[in-house]
């Protein structure tokens, strides 16, 4: 049977202060570790409500339930190299949405990109990557565009431009997140996380003040 929950635990706003404040605690080095023993594992075996939906670079540095010092089943968690959204992370995060009624979605990006820099690579010698790298770098290309129109040409000031870019294709591209959002069920934030100081900032945001 699929999975369903009337309504969401938490606003978007709770849910979003409760990973402000286990990112806090990571950056103090005050973690906690919570839900991570074996009666939260158990607890869990034929269900899961997690409060929020992390889409995040698949970056080794950027692990999620670590930097918002959370535990097992708080979060519903997609990565893909530079968070680009092809069907299949388009899908899980729709997935989460509407069975799982998730109320927050935070698009996670990060300085020093190494995605976001291929990118800006190619543009500048236009050289493109072989493989399925390429189709990375050709999703991330409007990124780097818009970036420029705003006289943006820095790597970490691309990422943060990805990260906003990147929240509303999000909105627009998905009826059903797009509804949510609208609807006030759920939230759509732009978040760039600092590998030296391990601070995560909101950078944009849909449903949320």
């Amino acid at each position: 049977m699929p999975e369903h929950h009337l309504a969401p635990r938490l606003s978007p706003r709770q849910a979003w202060h409760l990973l402000r404040e286990g990112n806090f605690r990571f950056v103090n080095g005050q973690t906690r570790h919570p839900n991570q023993d074996g009666a939260r594992r158990q607890s869990l075996i034929h269900s899961q409500e997690p409060f929020a939906v992390i889409f995040g670079c698949s970056d080794s540095r950027l692990a999620a339930e670590i930097i918002f010092d959370v535990g097992l089943g708080d979060m519903f968690v997609v990565r893909t190299a530079g968070h680009v959204i092809d069907t299949a992370s388009l899908g899980s995060l729709e997935y989460a949405v509407q069975l799982l009624n998730i109320p927050l979605i935070v698009i996670l990006g990060h300085d020093n990109c190494g995605a976001v820099t291929s990118a800006m690579e190619s543009r500048h010698t236009g050289n493109m990557p072989q493989g399925f790298i390429r189709d990375l770098v050709e999703h991330i290309t409007p990124s780097v565009f818009a970036a420029e129109s705003h006289n943006l040409f820095d790597v970490n000031s691309t990422v943060v431009e990805h990260v906003q870019q990147t929240s509303e294709r999000l909105v627009e591209r998905s009826r059903i997140i797009g509804d949510a959002v609208h609807s006030g069920r759920t939230a759509v934030v732009g978040v760039t996380y600092r590998l030296a100081e391990g601070k995560a900032q909101i950078v944009s945001g849909f449903g949320i003040s």
